[in-house]
């Protein structure tokens, strides 16, 4: 190891003491759990929305196609209790899109994009100048941007099949049998949180920074949430027991508990970011003097 690979990899090091120090100091975990809570409150709009957008743009989308993509990635065992919910509201709600309540939908599911908004800025110690339309407005979009997402990956999904038979029809055996089970809905399950955290830590925070800025605590985040989610399904299905404690509740408070610990790696990952940033600026404060 050189030393220029020693001096960045100290720099690293001291960037997640210095994160965890901020997390702890800032209110971390206060922060992680609003976050939690705005998310959660959030889920039921967000996937009422989106049903409403798939049956103003076409029928042939099922509901249970949606649900899948949206929880694809999150523990069985956790997910579970949250989509029988699910159904149970689609099965009698109505889903008019351009509805009283389809537009409050929309804005409930902001306000779990608005919570991480906040917290993103307050990670990076950013100062957010944007009045509070324009930093709403952002947040809706952010939400029927993220419908549009699942919707295109359930029209794929189910399209794409289709095609695959077409060409395994006109292209010899031999040269299509890696098509066989190809779905397009695995790709996008590991593909939106991804995306979704690159896009938080983008686009909300109150100041810009560039893509190399942010990719440190983007990669920590996700590497950090696949331990996550790996770690917590193998405790909710061996260990844990909730229903003990929390009876009828129990299937919300794993998702809760789940919610909240994937906030907190997200605002890790931003204060990550944010100790780089400023390590950077007291580097670059030292060689102007």
């Amino acid at each position: 190891m050189t030393k220029r690979d020693d001096s960045l990899l100290a720099i690293h090091l001291a960037a997640v003491r210095a994160a965890v120090t901020r997390f702890a100091d800032k209110g971390g975990w206060v922060m992680s759990s609003h976050v939690a809570m705005s998310m959660m409150m959030a889920l039921f709009p967000f996937i009422l929305f989106v049903v409403a957008l798939a049956g103003s743009l076409s029928q042939n989308i099922p509901n249970d196609e949606v649900i899948d993509l949206v929880f694809g990635s999150w523990p069985e065992d956790v997910a579970a209790p949250i989509v029988s919910e699910l159904r149970a509201v689609l099965a009698s709600s109505n889903s008019g899109l351009i509805t009283m309540g389809g537009v409050l939908a929309i804005y409930f599911a902001s306000n779990g994009v608005d919570a991480v908004r906040v917290a993103m800025t307050r990670a990076y110690h950013d100062t957010d100048t944007r009045p509070y339309w324009k930093a709403r407005l952002i947040c809706i979009g952010l939400v029927v941007a993220g419908g549009a997402m699942v919707l295109l990956a359930a029209f794929l999904d189910l399209v794409l099949p289709i095609y695959t038979n077409m060409l395994k029809d006109a292209v010899p055996e031999q040269m299509t049998s890696w098509l066989d089970g190809v779905g397009f809905s695995w790709g996008f399950v590991i593909a939106m949180p991804a995306l979704a955290v690159l896009g938080c830590h983008l686009i909300l925070p109150g100041g810009r920074h560039g893509l190399l800025q942010i990719l440190p605590g983007v990669i920590l985040t996700w590497v950090l949430a696949a331990l996550a989610g790996w770690g917590f399904s193998i405790y909710i299905s061996r260990f844990a027991s909730y229903s003990a404690t929390y009876a009828g509740l129990a299937g919300a408070m794993a998702a809760l508990i789940f919610l909240y610990l994937n906030a907190a790696i997200l605002i890790l990952g931003a204060e990550y970011n944010g100790a780089l940033l400023s390590a950077d600026k007291q580097r670059k404060a030292m060689n102007d003097t």
